[in-house]
């Protein structure tokens, strides 16, 4: 992977493993969503290396981690990220999650806002109630169990034929990194998810809500936010859908370093 590094931390009786490409550089910490690993960041992180140590932990479950039998739900992952940064000694870093990372990175940022810069939630799992139960009870780890059993070559060919419009190496990241779920991570599906509207209104760092025009954040849920919490702000990504990284990971990454470049200078 290029010439980063690949790195374990101990963090709360797990092992976290991540990619992180180093250098002086002000650090950034890039979360993953369910089904994913820190290598998914792969094109985003290209992009911001330049300007940023990138780090890129596997959530508990996923990759290299550790998957305990339990352990996975949002307080549980927050506190991996909030562990993982204390013990790299990081401070004034840029936090930027995707889907359930979005959410992680979020509770993450109300325990160590103190630590960040900035936040930058990419189409969060911000779900009503209903739709928290409907994903819960639909057939997600079913076919996630199927997926195991069918094996790399028959989901490369599968997931290639249907994002043809994505570079078939980062396809080929995401099917290795499904491969290397737990099936217990699946619980993180289970409600009820932290209430959104209050984790942002308690946010009291500079935060980034980045959305696709086909997203799970709807611009409507996405303004509302923005009224909750003046030091929220809106970017929305022309054709992109909930996997907006993969999709439009250039449109992404100026998203960011545009933000970025508004935050204070770090320290």
């Amino acid at each position: 992977m290029q010439s980063w590094r690949a790195l374990n931390a101990d963090v709360n009786g797990t092992t976290i493993s991540y990619l992180r490409t180093g250098g002086a550089k002000p650090p950034a910490v890039l979360l993953h969503g369910l089904m994913g690993n820190g290598a998914g960041w792969t094109p985003v992180a290209r992009l911001l290396e330049a300007e940023f140590d990138v780090i890129m932990p596997d959530a508990r479950g996923h990759g290299g981690s550790s998957a305990p039998d339990s352990g996975y739900r949002y307080p549980d992952l927050a506190a991996d990220v909030a562990g993982l940064i204390q013990e790299l000694g990081l401070s004034n870093l840029v936090l930027i999650g995707h889907s359930m990372g979005g959410m992680t990175a979020a509770l993450a940022a109300t325990r160590i806002g103190h630590l960040l810069r900035g936040l930058v939630l990419v189409d969060p799992t911000f779900l009503s109630r209903e739709r928290q139960r409907e994903v819960y009870e639909s057939d997600v780890a079913a076919e996630h169990r199927h997926a195991l059993n069918v094996g790399k070559n028959a989901l490369l060919a599968d997931a290639l034929a249907r994002h043809a419009r994505r570079p078939p190496e980062i396809v080929e990241l995401q099917i290795e990194a499904r491969l290397g779920t737990s099936l217990a991570a699946f619980d993180i599906l289970r409600p009820p998810n932290p209430p959104y509207r209050e984790l942002v209104s308690a946010l009291d760092v500079p935060t980034l809500l980045v959305i696709g025009d086909k997203p799970v954040v709807t611009l409507d849920v996405a303004t509302e936010l923005g009224e909750v919490n003046p030091l929220l702000r809106v970017d929305q990504v022309s054709d992109a859908g909930h996997g907006l990284p993969f999709d439009q990971p250039e449109q992404l990454v100026r998203s960011v370093l545009a933000f970025v470049g508004e935050l204070p200078s770090a320290a």
